[in-house]
């Protein structure tokens, strides 16, 4: 294995900045951080600004419900803390089966719930200067995902917390950057293993040993 320059957390085997039990490696983000910069993120958890209230109510849910509820539920309960009324749904066309079945759920959780597919605007992806070979289904219409948009008219709404349902990678990444208001992500995209990136992870050894496959991932 070829030695990292510049380790960082990934390669800890201690973890020490979680319990305390044991001595930091010579390289440990925590013992080489200013102290001030530390203090600087603390006051703003303290505070009672946005941050503040994102991070407390966030605190509060994995305390009180670490591995009691669902990721569904606890993100209702979130907005709840964070005195959401009216909550977005950026979703994908793929997945709007799951975010009706989402949306009665936090309706029925008294929120308030707009949604916005992917595919808004309807746009040819050929418009965008995506070439014709790089579509789907190559020469068929196939409108292109829009999270600019999505993120926009979430915004038109004045939502209070937006949730991603299935965006694309890099989709995400846009909506993100877009949205006005805070976003949290229920279900991550993986259609090859049903929308559990971490499966690939935990067989990394066995089904997916091709994650270390040197010669194939050069040429992805």
């Amino acid at each position: 294995m070829s030695t990292i320059e510049d380790p960082s957390c990934s390669e800890c085997g201690l973890l020490n900045c979680y319990r305390h039990g044991e001595k930091f490696p010579d390289f440990c983000l925590t013992e080489a951080v200013d102290p001030a910069r530390v203090e600087s993120t603390i006051e703003s958890y303290r505070g009672d600004g946005l941050d503040g209230k994102l991070y407390q109510a966030a605190a509060e849910v994995e305390g009180l419900y670490y591995g009691k509820l669902t990721r569904v539920e606890e993100t209702l309960v979130f907005a709840r803390r964070i005195g959401a009324s009216r909550v977005g749904i950026a979703t994908c066309v793929g997945l709007i089966e799951e975010t009706r079945i989402f949306a009665k759920f936090l309706r029925q959780g008294g929120m308030t719930v707009y949604t916005v597919l992917c595919k808004v605007g309807s746009v040819d992806k050929t418009d965008v200067a995506i070439a014709e070979e790089l579509k789907v289904r190559p020469g068929k219409r196939e409108a292109c995902c829009n999270p600019i948009l999505q993120a926009r008219l979430l915004n038109d709404q004045k939502t209070d917390l937006n949730v991603i349902v299935g965006l694309c990678v890099g989709h995400d990444s846009l909506f993100i950057r877009y949205s006005e208001a805070p976003v949290t992500t229920l279900i991550v995209k993986d259609r090859v293993l049903g929308h559990n990136p971490a499966v690939a992870l935990y067989t990394a050894k066995t089904y997916c040993s091709r994650l270390f496959d040197e010669e194939r991932i050069k040429g992805l």
